[in-house]
Formats: C-alpha cells, sequence, structure tokens
C-alpha cells in the first residue's frame, strides 16, 4: 500500500485539480494545490454537467453532487432547432436519468467550483504560483514557480488545462488544435424566454450554431459559434484580437436568441477560439502525470469537458490507493484510462468536423 506520507502536488486549480485535492485529502495524502491565479477562480458562464459528472461527484460524498443538482436545472429535453428557430427534433434526457440514476444539470460554473472550495481546507491551496519548471529524478519532483518558490515531492499532477505547463514535461510536442470556430459565451437576463429543463441547439448551418439553456434565477446561458480562418498572427492566441461579434453571422440566428445575445451586458461575455489536441500516447513521464484537459482537451460537441476531468479524479485516486507503488498506479492508470479518454476525443472532434460544417477541418491526427 502506498504510504499516505506520500508528498502529492496538483498544478492548476479548475474543476479536476479541486476535485482531486478533496479527494486525496480524503485519504490521508498530503496534498499542495498550486494555482497562478491570485485567488480562486469562480468565474465563468453554464455548463451542461451530464449524468457522469455528477455520478463522479457522488463517489465522493452524495451530499457534494445533490448540492450541485440543487443549484442547477435538470435537463428535462434535448431541443434541436434550424436557424429558423423551428423544432428539427426533441430527445428526452429521462431515460439517460432513469439508467444512470443521476439527471444531467445546466448549472453555473461559480456554484461548482465554490462547492467544491468550500469542501478544501486553504492551508492546502498555494495561489498566485505559476508553474516554471518541471524536473523528475530517482522518484522525487520538484516544481519551480515564477514567484521564486519551489516544491519537492513524490507524485506531480497536470491539471493546469488545454494550455498545460506540466503537459510540456510530459511531452513537449503537442500543442493545441485549432477547431475551426470563434466562440463568444454569455449569462444574460432570462425574462422567461427560455424554458427550465430546455436545452436549445440552433444547429450548425450557413457556418454557424448556437446553444441557450436556462440556468435559473432569471439567467440564461447563451453560446454562439462562428466558422472563421485564424490570421497568421493569431494562431494559437486564446481569442481573436477583435472580439466582436459579427454582425452579418449574428443575424443569421432566429430573433430569441439573437435578441438575447444583443442585451446580454458585455461584462459578461467571454470570447475564445475553439481547440483540442491530439491523441496522446504517454500521459505520464517519470512522476509527473496529467489529467483532464491537459491530458484530453475536447470539442465541446459531447459535453464531456469538465465530466471526463472528474471522471479522472475518481479513478486515479481509485488507482493510488489500490497500488502497492506509486509507479505502478501510475503505469496501471495510463494503460487502463488512455483508451476511453481517446475515443472521446475522437468521437468528440468527429462530431465536430461532421455537423454542418461549410469546411471540413484540417486538424492534424
Amino acid at each position: 500500500m502506498i504510504s499516505t506520507q506520500t508528498k502529492i502536488g496538483i498544478v492548476g486549480g479548475g474543476t479536476t485539480g479541486l476535485y482531486l485535492t478533496i479527494l486525496l485529502k480524503s485519504r490521508g495524502f498530503d496534498v499542495c494545490l498550486f494555482e497562478r491565479a491570485p485567488k480562486p477562480r469562480v468565474d465563468g458562464c453554464g455548463i451542461l454537467m451530464i449524468t457522469s459528472g455528477l455520478q463522479a461527484l457522488s463517489m465522493y460524498d452524495k451530499e457534494l453532487s445533490n448540492e450541485i443538482i440543487q443549484a442547477g436545472i435538470k435537463v428535462s429535453t434535448y431541443e434541436f432547432r434550424n436557424l429558423k428557430g423551428e423544432l428539427a427534433f426533441s430527445n428526452s434526457a429521462a431515460e439517460a436519468e432513469a439508467e444512470n440514476g443521476f439527471p444531467a444539470v445546466v448549472v453555473h460554473r461559480e456554484d461548482i467550483a465554490k462547492a467544491l472550495l468550500r469542501r478544501i481546507n486553504p492551508e492546502n491551496l498555494y495561489f498566485d504560483h505559476s508553474l516554471e519548471s518541471v524536473e523528475s529524478n530517482n522518484g522525487k519532483v520538484t516544481a519551480k514557480f515564477r514567484n521564486g518558490q519551489s516544491w519537492e515531492g513524490d507524485l506531480l499532477i497536470g491539471t493546469d488545462g488545454l494550455n498545460s505547463k506540466v503537459r510540456s514535461f510530459v511531452e513537449p510536442d503537442i500543442q493545441p488544435s485549432y477547431l475551426g470556430d470563434a466562440v463568444w459565451r454569455g449569462i444574460a437576463p432570462n425574462n422567461h424566454i427560455f424554458s427550465e429543463g430546455e436545452f436549445i441547439v440552433f444547429m450548425r448551418a450557413h457556418g454557424i450554431y448556437a446553444n441557450a439553456f436556462n440556468i435559473g434565477q432569471n439567467r440564461c446561458h447563451w453560446g454562439f459559434f462562428t466558422e472563421c480562418e485564424q490570421p497568421e498572427d493569431e494562431k494559437g492566441l486564446h481569442a481573436p484580437k477583435n472580439t466582436q461579434m459579427p454582425p452579418e453571422e449574428l443575424a443569421k440566428l432566429p430573433d430569441t436568441i439573437r435578441q438575447t445575445i444583443e442585451m446580454t451586458p458585455q461584462e459578461n461575455i467571454v470570447c475564445r477560439y475553439s481547440y483540442d489536441i491530439n491523441p496522446m500516447q504517454h500521459i505520464v513521464a517519470g512522476r509527473v502525470i496529467i489529467l483532464g484537459d491537459a491530458a484530453h482537451a475536447k470539442s465541446p460537441s459531447r459535453a464531456q469537458g469538465m465530466s471526463s476531468g472528474l471522471e479522472d479524479a475518481v479513478a486515479f485516486t481509485n488507482y493510488l490507493t489500490s497500488s502497492t507503488a506509486i509507479d505502478e498506479a501510475l503505469a496501471t492508470f495510463e494503460q487502463d484510462r488512455l483508451p476511453i479518454i481517446h475515443e472521446l476525443q475522437r468521437t468528440s472532434r468527429e462530431k465536430s468536423q461532421k455537423t454542418g460544417r461549410t469546411k471540413k477541418l484540417q486538424t492534424t491526427q
């Protein structure tokens, strides 16, 4: 059995890193979570948390998953509409809920982050720690940070997202792959426009698509995706230099969603380019491992991003506590988990490529 005196460092304070900290501390390990931001990151927009994400949260405590369910709204129906606003088809969420024992919910990311933070001792959190370098030798890991601090321990876990610094140590050649869209997301006053429980997709056509859903407290989340080529001087950037929504593209949307977007306060809107990463052959190097988006950032087309990171946290914790040595846990987790996440990456990218695009994506395999 691996000693609970094992020192574990986690880089990245998103939902995967927070939940992993909770799980590992509950098993008695010595855990430090390092986050580059100066304070907890509780900003963001709405999230569709599918049943597998809530199942993963319940593995620690059903009270946690129930808290997220209560904070959000259960999805009852997925509606798919054309750009005239006409219903093309709909799917009930009831079958998946009956099969898995958990609903899918739409919820503000802030509610998820705060629920996780309430379960972590502040003494385990280190903010304003931006990773500079990693060394792994002779069963020890050293992480150095830009603020001049350093940490040494037995295992370092990177949960630092799409642009992971830890991933550059594990697989330096893996870089984000552009998925072909500029994406705007926002939180707007709902004003009874979108009904509770309806997850609405305005299907991709003419180079755009959108989604919208009621997240409660008179708020709705919306997302607006437009196909565009990246200028040479913007390749690899998080967001376009010009974040204004193209009015000619916005005009293609039905009035309901277009007017909702137009009335959203500018401070409630974020704009990003959409990326994933190619499947990695290894997510372990020495005593360093990457999880969540750092290891398998995906297109949002299957809503698997946050949930698969939470599943990583549960699975890795179980491997670590059931193995006799750290290296054994790392090797068996990588061997067993990689085929699962590769399939999620493949199907998410395929769905993104095939669903009504005007141009086929030129992502590398």
